[in-house]
């Protein structure tokens, strides 16, 4: 089959590599249709995060099942599905929980970090691990073209929303002020995601082409480098933001929501982290911060965010509009890290 490999850092290929097969009678083998490049795919492209070369990439897929383990249930060959960027058991602890993330038998799609990652879905087949509880089927209500931003990016973003937003009072949430740092795909669906119950956003970026997204779905653009933090503290009568959403994954992006929330506000984080983070404790201390980080539990959470994908899908549609062929991906990785394009989607 023909996948995409990760060759050196700035460096992706296109190579023939061999079928893959079920290992284990859970498994699933799953003929991929489309396959998106994410933002998070930029850490090792970039060589911010340090893992091997050698891998397939791709965390979100969708396509059509092939082959099942005599062990899978719930699927048959030729049905449409999308998987969660992380396999989860569907039987540990977490699961039981909803916290799919942090299954404790859990793969990772297309990296190469440690003893739990597996190749991802940016090839002409995928194996997927634990089908039966990591793949979904495809949602009548939903279009193709965006049936594979339930595998990442749309869950991430609801789930960075909701964590504080959902559980205010709904006149409380709505009159709120939310800030989002960090306005790639990710913050563009926090944005949407948030406009659920609050009314008042607030975007930060550095790139003014993604504030006018944001903008166009109600959020006040601010420049990151025109002092973002004295605006918000200027809207909010000197208090800060009380829910700050951060979906960069820096420890600048960090400081920078620490500085603009106000006391007793929260900090919801779903940026990738890959080194060191540290802030000045009298400050947190004294502004009784509650700060939540984490990577999403996207089979804990599928159901309502796919609710609210149907709702706001018209206002994140453009995020799927560059469609390349999989024999294209080293083009396609360099448009993604030069910000020429909002994401790509592979098409086979």
């Amino acid at each position: 089959m023909r996948a995409v490999i990760f060759k050196e850092v700035g460096r992706v290929a296109v190579e023939d590599r061999k079928l893959p097969v079920i290992q284990d009678p859970r498994d699933a083998i799953v003929k991929v249709s489309v396959a998106a490049l994410c933002g998070s795919d930029l850490h090792w492209y970039r060589g911010h995060q340090k893992i091997p070369t050698g891998f397939i990439p791709g965390h979100e897929f969708a396509g059509v099942v092939h082959e099942i383990g005599s062990q899978v249930t719930g699927f048959n060959v030729g049905d449409a599905v999308v998987a969660t960027f992380t396999t989860q058991c569907g039987d540990c602890f977490y699961c039981k929980k909803k916290q799919t993330s942090r299954c404790a038998n859990s793969f990772l799609f297309g990296n190469s970090a440690g003893a739990t990652s597996i190749d991802g879905g940016q090839a002409e087949y995928v194996r997927v691990p634990f089908a039966s509880s990591t793949l979904v089927p495809k949602p009548a209500s939903l279009p193709d073209k965006m049936l594979v931003l339930m595998g990442d990016i749309f869950p991430t973003g609801y789930f960075c929303a909701s964590r504080f937003l959902k559980s205010l009072p709904r006149d409380e949430a709505k009159s709120s002020c939310t800030v989002v740092v960090g306005c790639g795909p990710v913050g563009i669906c926090a944005i949407a995601a948030a406009a659920q119950w609050c009314d008042n956003i607030f975007a930060v970026d550095m790139v003014p082409e993604r504030l006018a997204e944001a903008e166009k779905l109600g959020a006040k653009p601010l420049l990151l480098t025109d002092n973002p933090t004295a605006k918000v503290l200027a809207a909010t009568e000197g208090r800060g933001a009380d829910v700050v959403l951060e979906v960069v994954g820096t420890l600048a992006a960090m400081q920078l929501c620490v500085d603009m929330v106000r006391p007793f506000g929260s900090i919801s984080s779903v940026g990738v982290q890959t080194e060191e983070v540290s802030f000045h404790g009298p400050t947190l201390y004294a502004k009784n911060v509650t700060i939540a980080w984490g990577r999403c539990p996207v089979r804990g959470i599928f159901e309502e965010a796919l609710d609210c994908l149907i709702r706001v899908q018209d206002k994140v549609g453009f995020l799927c509009e560059c469609h390349m062929k999989l024999e294209q991906a080293p083009e396609a990785y360099e448009l993604f890290n030069a910000r020429k394009v909002h994401k790509v989607l592979l098409t086979l």
